[in-house]
């Protein structure tokens, strides 16, 4: 389904109000993939590049976009991930990795 901006009933300066906002929008999640990617935390956002692979999978936008979510995501589940510890505590040491993961994707955004 495409949307086309008669479908907003925007026109004049709502029509430019909203353009700019999803302009600002874009460019925010994209300068936080951006940093996601030079942190080297991408891989708990999103499948980094495999080999033999031409084309990366998930650009900047998607990084950024997605990182949040995981981290609102960790952040709502964190009483079920601290039960599933306590039934295997040899994975403490994958959950802190994923926990700076995480601090490093909120400094980012």
């Amino acid at each position: 389904m495409v949307i086309t901006h008669e479908d907003t009933n925007a026109s004049g300066k709502r029509l430019i109000s909203l353009i700019l906002l999803i302009s600002l929008a874009y460019t925010a999640a994209t300068i936080s993939g951006q940093k996601i990617k030079r942190m080297g935390v991408q891989k708990y956002v999103g499948r980094i590049k495999e080999l033999g692979r031409t084309v990366r999978r998930h650009s900047s936008f998607y990084i950024g976009l997605y990182g949040a979510n995981w981290v609102n995501f960790m952040e709502n589940s964190y009483e079920l991930v601290a039960e599933l510890l306590t039934l295997n505590p040899n994975k403490r040491k994958y959950y802190q990795q994923g926990e700076r993961a995480m601090r490093l994707i909120l400094s980012a955004s």
